[in-house]
């Protein structure tokens, strides 16, 4: 087999893609299928950058599943004969027209992967063909520094934490390869879609019309440039956060750097998003944050978001400059037993030390413009359970009904358990916890009023008639246990423990 080709860019042609998709519906070439060809363990191997177990899994099978799995999935070279069988309505010639490989009379040779990817998301279950630049095992080297990325875990991660509401009009910044924009069009009358990269925009495009999505338009340009004098119901970005050296032999890959100096690129999007909101709107995104002099990340962060607007800030996780050093150099596809590291990561060692950064903090943002009063919090939360994105939205509902006061009636959320510690001998819990299944996962430590006001609802009392009942029970005045009760009952209520239906 020839060596697979470097990466070109896509031609969304509509037919091509028309065609190319009941190819693939008809091979089946979906992640259900896929696994029970090759197996669960090596498909899992797939992502950790194995391919070998697939190919001792599939070794001379010159079925269609295998063929394209071989070609599409990992990016190999495979038989004209093969690939013109597997492919009868597109054809060779037809997958060379959309940009998608290259050719001889024997061999074709993939210049993209393209792999079906499931989703998960309040309207139910699905699962596109998303395409995009050839990853460092199939090229068998360092990515460039045009490559454009599939579905990695940043998109999932942005995926998950997008509140499910129903828009008219959504702008996905920063697209790349299309994930986010084919999601979010969904529960959207209209997606704008915009890129730097004229590459990342065929690949959206084409993946849009591969799976049948035409409510997207796709424009070229820099950040807000693109949308300038309009206005969205929902922004969402995964912009290129990472922080990168300023520095000559430093990589600059587009899918991850913005090409400013430090978090300057979420400084500036965090900023500059509020005006490209409607009433109402919000914008989410991920996003890195430096600590510097003294200064944590999530402080300056705060300080760049209007006081007069919603802000929830939640971060996942916390680096030294080292560790966030070789996490992004690997990333690139070097590893310390390459001559490039060391000079790599003096750089990036160099270019925190200049600005005084002692952590670099990672998570998501999210910004509203809503109504009095705000919202404004920023937390630390380690990996969350599920349904991150409901949480949020739920969060908000619950912040906005506050506002009126706590509603009547309240009801402890279904996923919630308590969890009692006792010391040998003694009948009375040391330690009350309440703990969240689903979402965040939050673990809160409460006292026995109010564990026993948040067992208790479960709508036959009303809110005002269980404090009573608990101030009978432990003999304090009512006013009194309602002036402790009543702003933890407020932060249960937006942390998600309870609900008021």
């Amino acid at each position: 087999m020839t060596a697979v080709s470097a990466s070109a860019t896509p031609v969304p042609d509509p037919l091509g893609c028309a065609s190319l998709a009941a190819d693939l519906d008809a091979a089946d070439l979906r992640s259900a299928p896929l696994r029970r060809l090759w197996g669960e363990e090596a498909d899992d191997a797939l992502a950790r950058g194995m391919r070998e177990p697939i190919l001792r899994a599939i070794e001379g099978d010159e079925g269609t599943l295998a063929t394209l799995g071989r070609f599409f999935v990992l990016g190999m070279p495979q038989p004209r004969r093969a690939v013109e069988a597997a492919l009868p309505r597109l054809g060779v010639d037809g997958l060379i027209g959309l940009g998608l490989a290259t050719a001889t009379d024997d061999v074709v040779s993939p210049t993209a992967l393209l792999r079906p990817q499931s989703f998960v998301d309040a309207d139910g279950v699905g699962e596109w063909w998303i395409a995009s630049d050839l990853d460092e095992v199939a090229l068998g080297r360092a990515l460039p520094a045009d490559h454009v990325l599939g579905v990695g875990g940043a998109s999932r991660t942005l995926a998950e934490i997008v509140v499910p509401i129903e828009v008219d009009r959504a702008l996905d910044l920063g697209t790349g390869c299309g994930i986010q924009a084919l999601l979010v069009s969904r529960r959207a009358g209209r997606v704008v879609a915009t890129d730097i990269s004229s590459r990342a925009l065929a690949y959206a495009e084409l993946n849009a019309r591969l799976n049948g999505i035409g409510n997207i338009e796709f424009r070229l340009g820099s950040m807000f440039e693109p949308v300038a004098g309009e206005a969205f119901d929902l922004i969402v970005s995964n912009p290129p956060f990472v922080i990168t050296p300023r520095t000559e032999g430093v990589p600059e890959y587009e899918y991850r750097d913005g090409g400013l100096i430090g978090d300057a690129l979420v400084e500036q999007f965090v900023r500059t998003a509020p005006a490209f909101l409607t009433a109402g709107g919000t914008a989410q995104l991920l996003g890195n944050w430096e600590s510097r002099d003294g200064v944590k990340g999530l402080a300056r962060l705060d300080a760049w978001v209007p006081g007069d607007l919603d802000f929830w800030v939640v971060e996942r996780e916390e680096l030294s400059p080292l560790a966030y050093a070789e996490l992004w150099i690997r990333d690139g596809g070097t590893t310390p037993r390459d001559p490039e590291f060391t000079p790599l990561l003096t750089a990036w060692l160099d270019d925190f030390a200049a600005r005084g950064v002692t952590a670099i903090g990672f998570g998501y943002v999210l910004i509203r413009r809503g109504q009095a009063p705000v919202l404004r919090r920023s937390e630390h939360v380690g990996q969350p359970v599920s349904g991150v994105g409901e949480a949020l939205g739920r969060g908000l509902v619950a912040h906005d009904l506050l506002a009126s006061g706590i509603p009547a009636t309240l009801f402890t959320a279904s996923d919630v358990t308590e969890a009692r510690h006792l010391l040998p001998g003694n009948d009375d819990p040391s330690v009350i916890e309440l703990r969240q299944g689903g979402g965040f996962g939050r673990t809160v430590n409460v006292d026995p009023a109010l564990a026993a006001f948040v067992g208790a609802c479960d709508g036959d009392l009303t809110v005002g008639q269980i404090a009573a009942a608990l101030a009978d029970l432990f003999d304090v005045p009512l006013a009194d246990l309602w002036a402790e009760l009543e702003p933890r009952i407020r932060a249960l209520l937006i942390d998600g423990f309870l609900a008021a239906e």
